[in-house]
């Protein structure tokens, strides 16, 4: 029992796991500010482009 105990304890695939998780998640965060703030300046220039014509 103190085997499996021991063992269970020094097991870091879960924290892993969250650890990627947690990096995904930042990455998407990032990416979706970025495309937020490209398409909002993307959208004024075609706004500015339209206004000319």
């Amino acid at each position: 029992m103190k085997n499996l105990l021991v063992r269970f304890l020094r097991n870091e695939s879960g924290a892993t796991a969250i650890e990627y998780g947690l990096i995904a998640g930042l990455i998407a965060v990032a990416i979706i500010t970025a495309v937020r703030t490209v398409g909002t300046d993307v959208d004024a220039a075609f706004d500015a482009i339209a206004a000319a014509l």
